[in-house]
C-alpha cells in the first residue's frame, strides 16, 4: 500500500503510534468554512487516519515556543481521497482543521503526495492558530519511485532529521519537500546545508514557478501575434525572463 510505504519511510517510534481513524465531523466542524468545502469533505474523502503523535514523551524531541507559534506535538496523518476529489483544497482544509502541525500523506490518483504547513498564532483571534503556506510534493509512486523520489523517501527517517525541537524537525521535513521540488528542475536531490540555503531555495522555487507561468503566457501570445513590432517585444521579454529563470535554477 502506498500510504504504508511512506509511513514506514518516516521511521516513527512505536510509542508514538496512534493509528486511530478520524471522523469527518472534525473537518466539517473545524476546517470547512463554506458549504462547497463541506461537500468536498463528504464526497472527496474516503478515510482519514491519525497515524502518530510526535512529542517529547514519544519521540524525544523538545517542544518549541516563541511569540509566533507553539509546537507541542507534530501529528502524522494519512488521508485516502476518492477519484475526482479536489486534492489541493482538501489538503488545505485538513491542515486548517488540525491545531497541531501536520505531516499529511495523501493517497490520490494511484499515488501519494506529502504536504506540510507551518502554523502560527492568529493575529485577530486569541488562542486560535492559522496555517501559513502549504508545502506539497507532486503525486508519486512510492512503490516505483524515480531516483530523486527514492532519495527523498530515504531522507525522511525521523532518526536522521534535525531534532533540536519540534519546529526544526518540522522545518527539516519541509526542506526535504523543497529539495524534491527542486530536483524536478535540476535532476538531483540534495538537502540544504544551512537554514539560509534552505530559505534561498524556497525563494528560488517560488520565483522559478512564477517565471514559468509568465513565459508560458507570453509564448502563447507570441504564437498568435500578427504585428511584427509586438512580436519582437514579446520575444525580447521572453528572452529576459528566460535569463531570470536560469538564475533561479542556479539557486536551486
Amino acid at each position: 500500500m502506498s500510504l504504508a510505504r511512506v509511513v514506514e519511510a518516516l521511521g516513527l517510534p512505536p510509542g508514538a503510534r496512534v493509528d486511530r481513524r478520524v471522523p469527518k465531523t472534525l473537518l466539517l466542524e473545524h476546517g470547512a468554512p463554506t458549504s462547497a468545502d463541506k461537500r468536498q469533505i463528504q464526497d472527496g474523502i474516503e478515510a482519514i487516519v491519525w497515524v502518530a503523535a510526535l512529542k517529547p514523551s514519544t519521540a524525544g524531541v523538545p517542544v518549541f515556543r516563541d511569540d509566533v507559534r507553539e509546537y507541542l506535538e507534530v501529528a502524522v496523518t494519512t488521508v485516502s481521497l476518492r477519484p475526482q476529489a479536489k486534492a489541493a483544497r482538501l489538503t488545505e482544509l485538513i491542515h486548517r482543521a488540525i491545531p497541531y502541525p501536520v505531516v499529511l500523506v495523501s493517497e490520490e490518483d494511484e499515488g501519494v503526495s506529502i504536504s506540510l504547513a507551518h502554523k502560527r498564532w492568529s493575529l485577530g483571534q486569541s488562542g486560535e492558530v492559522v496555517i501559513e503556506s502549504v508545502e506539497r510534493t507532486g503525486v508519486f509512486r512510492p512503490d516505483r519511485p524515480s531516483p530523486m523520489e527514492a532519495a527523498f523517501l530515504a531522507s525522511l527517517a525521523l532518526a536522521g532529521s534535525p531534532r533540536t525541537d519540534l519546529y526544526t524537525l518540522y522545518q527539516g521535513w519541509i526542506d526535504r519537500v523543497s529539495a524534491l521540488s527542486a530536483s524536478v528542475v535540476t535532476g538531483t536531490f540534495t538537502l540544504p546545508q544551512t537554514a539560509e540555503a534552505a530559505a534561498t531555495r524556497r525563494g528560488a522555487l517560488l520565483r522559478h514557478a512564477e517565471l514559468q507561468r509568465e513565459i508560458a503566457t507570453l509564448r502563447a501570445s507570441a504564437r498568435i501575434e500578427k504585428q511584427v513590432n509586438r512580436l519582437v517585444r514579446l520575444n525580447l521579454t521572453i528572452q529576459r525572463l528566460e535569463a531570470e529563470r536560469a538564475i533561479a535554477v542556479g539557486a536551486l
